[in-house]
């Protein structure tokens, strides 16, 4: 692992380079000393959705939804355990494809819920269908080496 790494600020989506060793520590923002993995999924869109997956050195998980997809709202706990319990090896995400269809369409989404993992700003998996917490967890480790 790195010395230090890039991780995007989910409040002001400042870049902040974050010793490797102090991830578990609680980091805050240098520039609006919001906590830097708050442990939970960050709802974004757009330019946020791109600082994210371009500039982070944390694999980023993507959660492509609807809040009409009854699988979508089923999988959001577990979405939201799984942020719990990697808050410090991943960024979780959530993108309302709704409000977002042209990146819904950008990244060929065609069935939600889809789940796509993002590393140094490449696409390195994905699934689609809902997930238990578990299996998530055990999915999203494979991408945080």
């Amino acid at each position: 692992m790195k010395e230090s790494l890039h991780v995007v600020c989910p409040r002001c989506t400042s870049v902040n380079r974050v010793d490797a060793l102090r991830l578990m520590n609680h980091p805050v923002c240098g520039k609006c000393s919001a906590e830097l993995l708050p442990g939970k999924p960050l709802e974004v869109g757009g330019d946020a959705f791109e600082k994210h997956i371009t500039r982070s050195d944390l694999p980023v998980v993507v959660d492509f939804w609807a809040p009409w997809c009854g699988p979508c709202r089923m999988m959001a706990p577990a979405f939201e355990t799984a942020a719990r319990k990697l808050a410090s090896s991943a960024r979780f995400l959530k993108v309302n494809t709704e409000r977002e269809q042209a990146l819904a369409a950008r990244y060929g989404i065609r069935s939600i819920p889809t789940v796509v993992i993002f590393k140094g700003g490449r696409e390195r998996a994905r699934r689609s269908g809902a997930m238990d917490a578990a299996s998530l967890v055990r999915w999203v480790e494979q991408f945080t080496d």
